[in-house]
Order: structure tokens, then C-alpha cells, then sequence
């Protein structure tokens, strides 16, 4: 599947969910009590609770809330690997 495929996937108005999880998953990547291990799932509950706070309760926001916390994930795993794969 492509990139823009799973983008257009997304509600554009949840773009800021996408954004918020960014910056909450590399606050806890800082954070020394949270394992690593942890962080995707955290980023991924809060995604969830913040599209059903601005969508209500439904299966596709639940959909959405999955998606957006993936995306946040795996937007910052490609831009990591990115980076690490240039200095090598």
C-alpha cells in the first residue's frame, strides 16, 4: 500500500491527532520510567481518545484513532531510520 494511500485514509481534521501523539510519543521516548516497548501502545490509546472526544463514539472513529496513532508511530520511525541510515 502506498504512503498517500493510507494518508487519504486519515480525516484531514484529524491531523492534529496525528500531530499531538508525534509530540506526546517523542515526550515519552525522553521520558526514563517509560520503556520503549510501551510507547506505541500509549501513543495509540491517546490517539483513540482524542478522535472519539472530537468524533464521538463510533466504530469508524475508533478506526480513525488507530490510524492516526499509527501514523504518528510510523511518521516518526521513517523519519528516525531516515536520519540514521543517512549518517551510516
Amino acid at each position: 500500500m502506498e504512503w498517500n494511500a493510507i494518508f487519504n485514509l486519515i480525516d484531514p481534521k484529524l491531523l492534529i491527532v496525528v500531530a499531538a501523539c508525534w509530540v506526546i510519543g517523542y515526550i515519552l521516548k525522553q521520558t526514563p520510567s517509560v520503556p520503549d516497548w510501551s510507547i506505541v501502545y500509549i501513543v495509540t490509546l491517546l490517539a483513540v481518545v482524542f478522535t472519539v472526544w472530537l468524533l464521538g463514539w463510533s466504530p469508524e472513529a475508533l478506526i480513525q484513532g488507530v490510524l492516526c496513532g499509527a501514523f504518528a508511530v510510523y511518521g516518526n520511525q521513517l523519519v528516525k531510520q531516515t536520519k540514521k541510515g543517512i549518517d551510516e
